[in-house]
């Protein structure tokens, strides 16, 4: 009969292949659809109730399977989303855009009344601030429906968009971007690192701030913040962050990954109802 310290081995064994199995195989593609409000003030009548869809951190390459990607915008498309933005790294770290990339993007999720998107990090190459590459990305998007905002302005319905540059990508200027933006109007900005709502040059933008790039970590113990985060700002991990100056930011835990890898760290989209604040 075996002894029970070796059936405790046994059983030990046992719950760290479970875990490992799930880690795997199960949460990085057990997608969690978010659903939250998101107040906007000044949002004009005609957008109240509609719904505003992010998608985050693709991270399209030979990690992250096509399939779970092209079904997760087919789930987006069903719920048929007035506006769907897409915060950054469309793409892993890569020397060009290859024709995986074109592919799956040919597939990608769009807005009713329009489809708006930032780059992030992973967008601008191998050293992270590759112009060409980035290029090359900007380009797929636009040729797959996506409006790419570059310190750049647009309006939809009424709601202003703006989508500032990565930064770590070298072009990040939210001087110029947020200089675009009419002051009584509503407004929201796309940025794909939380990092960047702690520097200068937001001025007197009030409103929300659209973020991705952390993950949310991929692993969190339960109970504790996550072990490693990409930015210097440790809290910012996931979910929503008030801010100086009645800014307010949503960090979105991303789509893919950079290893297949994730506990206690669910995948998201996030559908947000837009309000008036």
């Amino acid at each position: 009969m075996p002894s029970r310290r070796k059936l405790l081995k046994t059983g030990l064994a046992l719950g760290s292949a479970a875990v490992g199995l799930y880690t795997w195989r199960i949460e990085p593609h057990w997608l969690e659809m978010v659903e939250r409000p998101l107040p906007i003030a000044g949002l004009p009548e005609a957008l109240v109730g509609k719904r505003l869809v992010q998608l985050s951190d693709l991270h399209i390459g030979p990690q992250v399977d096509d399939d779970y990607l092209i079904n997760t915008f087919d789930r987006v498309r069903r719920i048929e989303p007035e506006i769907v933005v897409y915060t950054g790294d469309f793409i892993s770290r890569k020397d060009h855009v290859d024709e995986q990339a074109r592919r799956v993007f040919s597939r990608c999720a769009r807005g009713t009344l329009g489809t708006f998107g930032v780059l992030g990090n992973h967008d601008y190459g191998l050293t992270f601030r590759d112009q060409a590459v980035a290029g090359e990305v900007a380009a797929v998007a636009t040729d797959s429906g996506i409006t790419l905002l570059r310190n750049q302005v647009i309006e939809v319905a009424g709601l202003q968009v703006c989508g500032l540059e990565d930064l770590w990508g070298g072009n990040f200027d939210p001087v110029a971007g947020l200089g675009g933006l009419r002051p009584e109007k509503p407004a929201l900005v796309l940025s794909h690192n939380p990092d960047s709502v702690d520097l200068h040059g937001w001025g007197d933008f009030q409103g929300w701030i659209l973020s991705g790039h952390t993950h949310g970590g991929q692993c969190k113990p339960p109970f504790l913040p996550p072990p490693l985060l990409p930015v210097s700002n440790k809290r910012y991990s996931a979910g929503e962050f008030e801010l100086d100056g009645g800014r307010k930011m949503y960090i979105n835990r991303g789509v893919g990954y950079l290893h297949r890898v994730r506990f206690n760290v669910r995948p998201e989209v996030t559908v947000f109802e837009l309000h008036k604040a």
